[in-house]
């Protein structure tokens, strides 16, 4: 069993519990290779997460709300490392990994997720297995606790791919799985979001001064590569804030906010869905590697860091390949992220000046 270490360049906090972190040992862990700006580039990785991107500025967080992100992003890479560790396989560990993220107020997806425009939480998931390029995925639903479960209930005991609105629910009660009433999804975090939002008749707006990242956004994802070679990804989000009802971003749609393809990549991607969906931006990175011959670190470079913004659009995204090569490109001030390498190093970074 693969030894959990963290970084010692890179905060884990000692809020975590002892049995959380009874595995933990400090130790340097390999850095980062030079990339293109504005993108890490790491080896020898076998999963990764994002719990989302945007205007994530270091003196707009305080010390608290630092350590309970990065707490909260250890505890989801330590879970999916967990089922790698245990001989799951990389769908195991993307679900194992995100379900955390799912339950946490602290990322837009599962509970804790934004409203929409009448105050309500329509949840988006996918997941992808690389090994044999099958999907499943879930839109607009209201009562899963967790959606990444659902979708990927969805991948094994359906013909279908996608189940929207009632359809996902129903399909979820059909399986037995986890359901809460939709007020258990209201935070009161998210419901002071969308009034101020509300108030100030605004398209985006920062949170309360506890909250004063910018979380219009904030989906999560997980993208994992198990001992027989197969890659997978999985994403999560409550959408956009103050979105229209019945808006679906990129999150649940195969090829624009997940891909993985054992001959390539897998992806999950955050950001303003609209833009990810037009470019394929996930498929669009495997695309690259398989038809034209690029490096992972290079289609990144090419699909995120400048055809994204070349659009108008903004976000990022993690992808891992077959070698264990992580890259996590973002347009945005920050982006929280994580990784455990092959020797059990644990790595958390939340802002855009951690990197290298």
């Amino acid at each position: 069993m693969a030894q959990l270490r963290a970084s010692t360049s890179h905060f884990v906090p000692a809020s975590l519990t002892s049995a959380l972190i009874c595995a933990a040992c400090v130790a340097p862990g390999p850095a980062s290779v030079s990339g293109p700006q504005g993108m890490e580039v790491v080896p020898e990785v076998v999963l990764a997460i994002h719990g989302g991107a945007g205007t994530i500025l270091r003196e707009n967080m305080s010390a608290e709300m630092d350590a309970q992100y990065r707490a909260a992003l250890t505890e989801a890479l330590l879970a999916g490392h967990a089922a790698l560790e245990a001989g799951g396989d990389a769908l195991d560990a993307v679900e194992a990994a995100i379900r955390p993220m799912e339950d946490s107020s602290l990322f837009n997806s599962g509970r804790g997720a934004v409203l929409n425009d009448e105050g309500e939480v329509e949840l988006d998931a996918s997941i992808m297995s690389g090994a044999g390029g099958q999907a499943g995925a879930v839109a607009g639903a209201r009562t899963p606790r967790h959606p990444i479960t659902l979708a990927r209930r969805v991948m094994a005991e359906s013909p279908h791919v996608l189940f929207a609105g009632e359809g996902a629910d129903r399909f979820a009660a059909h399986h037995d799985l986890e359901l809460m009433e939709p007020s258990w999804f209201v935070t009161p975090r998210r419901s002071r979001q969308l009034k101020r939002m509300k108030a100030q008749d605004a398209a985006a707006t920062a949170d309360l001064a506890s909250h004063p990242v910018d979380d219009k956004f904030g989906t999560v994802g997980c993208v994992a590569l198990d001992g027989d070679g197969h890659l997978a990804a999985g994403t999560s989000t409550g959408g956009m804030a103050r979105k229209a009802f019945g808006r679906v971003g990129d999150s649940p749609i195969i090829g624009a906010g997940t891909w993985a393809a054992d001959a390539t990549c897998a992806v999950s991607c955050t950001g303003h869905g609209e833009f990810f969906i037009r470019l394929a931006i996930a498929h669009q990175l495997h695309a690259r590697m398989l038809h034209g011959g690029q490096s992972l670190p290079r289609a990144a470079q090419e699909a995120v860091l400048q055809g994204l913004p070349a659009l108008g659009g903004s976000g990022g995204c993690v992808a891992l390949d077959a070698n264990g090569t992580l890259v996590a490109p973002f347009t945005t001030a920050g982006m929280y992220r994580g990784w455990v390498t092959r020797d059990g190093t644990v790595t958390v970074r939340i802002h855009g000046d951690e990197r290298p």
